[in-house]
C-alpha cells in the first residue's frame, strides 16, 4: 500500500483593504493612497525655533529625538496609537513648523495586492475578503520577515527553488513565467496544477515583483522548478516524493520546498540525505496538528522544519511545534499568494476565487523560509548548504525561540546582511 502525502493547506479566505489615515491641515499629506500607512510609535517634527522644542515636547510627555539628515526635522518617539493625535496637537503650536507621520516606503510599481502581504511588510494592516464576510484583524507592525529591506541587498539572482507539490499553474501570469522546469512524479495525466496548492506555494516564493499585478514573492528574483508529487486531488506517495527530490538535486536546485508531510521512510530519508550531500538546502512543513508529533520529511536532520506564526508574531494555534525538532517559523496565517486562474479542486471545495487568495497552514510558512534560504544563496554566504542553513537559522528573530521552535521566526533582511 502506498503511503499518502498530506498537503498542509488549511483554511483559505480572500482579503481586501489598506491602512489609511487622515492628517491635519498643516501636516504633509500623503502623495498617494498607497503611501498612507505610517510607522507606528514615531512621528517627524520640525520646529521654527529649536530652543523651544524641549518645552513644547515636555508638555506632551515627549522627548526630543535625532535629527533627520539635514532636513531640520527630528524623529520623535510617541506612544503607539497616539501618532495622529499628537501630530494634530503639535501642529496647532506656533513654535512648530510642521508635524507629520513617518510614512511607510513601499517599492515602486507595487503589486496590486502587496498591501495584503503582511508577511513581507506588516504595517498593522487589516483586510477583508471580497464578500466582506471575513476580516483578517489588524496585526502588530513589523511582525514580518523584513523582505522589503532584504531586497535592497538581493532579490535572488535566478536561484533555482524546486517546489515539490501539486504543480504550478500555467495560466497565472505572476508565477508561470518563473517556472523553468516541470516534471510529473504522480499518476496524474499532466503536470498542470489542478489542485491549487503548488501554485500558491510557488507564488509565495517567487511571484514577480513590481509588475503592478498580483503579489510579490519573498525571493522575486528566484526561478521555480515545478515537480508534481501530489495528484490532482492533493495526494501522493513516498516514492514519488523521493523521485522529485532526486530530480531537483540533479537538475541544479539550490533549495527544495516541501509543503507536505508523510510518515517516516528509509527511502525518503536517503533521498533527502543524497540531496543535502549535493549541496541542496531542504525545507519542509512541520505540520498542522497543534501538537509536538514529528512529521516527515521535516523531522529529518538534513531538513529545516518550519512552524507557523500569525500577523502578531504568535504561534498559530494549529501549528505543530517543538524546539527539539522544529527549527524555525514564518508567517503562515492568512498568507496571500497566487492560485490557478482555471477551476481547481481547492476552489471547488472551498468556494475560493481564482487567481489570488489567502492560504493558512505550515504549507504557507515553509515557502517563506525556502525563499529566505534562496536569498542567502545569492549572497557571500553561499559557500555550502551548511553555511546557508546556519545563516537562515542564526539570524531568526527570537519569536517563540526555545519554546515553540529552536531558533525563532526567520528574518530575511538579517539573513542577507541588510540594514533592518
Amino acid at each position: 500500500m502506498k503511503r499518502t502525502v498530506l498537503a498542509g493547506l488549511a483554511a483559505v479566505v480572500m482579503a481586501l483593504g489598506a491602512v489609511t489615515a487622515a492628517v491635519p491641515g498643516n501636516a504633509a499629506a500623503p502623495s498617494s493612497p498607497a503611501s498612507s500607512s505610517f510607522v507606528s510609535g514615531q512621528i517627524m517634527v520640525k520646529f521654527r525655533d529649536n530652543a523651544a522644542a524641549r518645552g513644547v515636547l515636555d508638555r506632551h510627555g515627549l522627548n526630543d529625538g535625532p535629527a533627520i539628515g539635514s532636513t531640520g526635522a527630528h524623529l520623535i518617539t510617541v506612544p503607539a496609537g497616539k501618532e495622529l493625535h499628537l501630530i494634530e496637537a503639535l501642529s496647532h503650536n506656533p513654535a512648530v513648523e510642521y508635524a507629520e507621520p513617518d510614512l511607510v516606503v513601499a517599492p515602486t510599481g507595487t503589486d496590486a495586492f502587496f498591501d495584503r502581504q503582511y508577511a513581507l511588510q506588516n504595517d498593522g494592516q487589516s483586510f477583508t475578503n471580497t464578500k466582506g464576510d471575513i476580516t483578517v484583524p489588524k496585526g502588530t507592525p513589523d511582525a514580518d520577515v523584513d523582505a522589503v529591506e532584504a531586497w535592497s541587498v538581493t532579490t535572488g539572482a535566478n536561484i533555482k527553488v524546486a517546489v515539490l507539490d501539486s504543480g504550478v499553474a500555467t495560466d497565472n501570469p505572476d508565477i508561470s513565467p518563473k517556472v523553468t522546469a516541470r516534471a510529473n512524479f504522480t499518476t496524474a495525466r499532466t503536470n498542470e496544477d489542478n489542485y491549487g496548492h503548488g501554485t500558491h506555494v510557488a507564488g509565495i516564493i517567487a511571484a514577480s515583483r513590481d509588475n503592478t499585478i498580483g503579489v510579490a514573492g519573498v525571493c522575486p528574483g528566484c526561478t521555480i522548478m515545478a515537480g508534481k508529487v501530489l495528484t490532482d486531488t492533493g495526494m501522493g506517495s513516498s516514492s514519488g516524493l523521493a523521485n522529485g527530490i532526486n530530480w531537483a538535486a540533479t537538475n541544479g536546485a539550490k533549495v527544495i520546498n516541501m509543503s507536505l508531510a508523510v510518515g517516516a521512510s528509509t527511502t525518503l530519508e536517503t533521498a533527502v540525505n543524497n540531496a543535502w550531500n549535493k549541496g541542496v538546502v531542504l525545507v519542509a512543513s512541520a505540520g498542522n496538528g497543534g501538537n509536538t508529533s514529528m512529521m516527515y520529511p521535516g523531522a529529518y536532520q538534513n531538513v529545516i522544519a518550519v512552524g507557523a506564526t500569525d500577523n502578531n508574531d504568535k504561534k498559530a494555534s494549529w501549528s505543530t511545534y517543538g524546539p527539539t525538532w522544529v527549527d524555525v517559523a514564518a508567517p503562515g496565517v492568512s498568507v496571500y499568494s497566487t492560485f490557478p486562474n482555471h477551476r481547481f479542486v481547492l476552489a471547488r471545495e472551498n468556494n475560493r476565487s481564482q487567481g489570488y487568495d489567502i492560504g493558512s497552514g505550515t504549507s504557507m510558512s515553509t515557502p517563506i523560509v525556502a525563499a529566505v534560504a534562496a536569498l542567502v544563496w545569492s549572497t557571500s554566504a553561499n559557500t555550502s548548504s551548511d553555511s546557508v542553513r546556519a545563516k537562515v537559522e542564526s539570524t531568526a528573530d527570537p519569536v517563540g525561540k526555545g519554546t515553540d521552535w529552536k531558533y525563532g521566526r526567520v528574518n530575511a533582511c538579517k539573513a542577507v546582511g541588510g540594514t533592518c
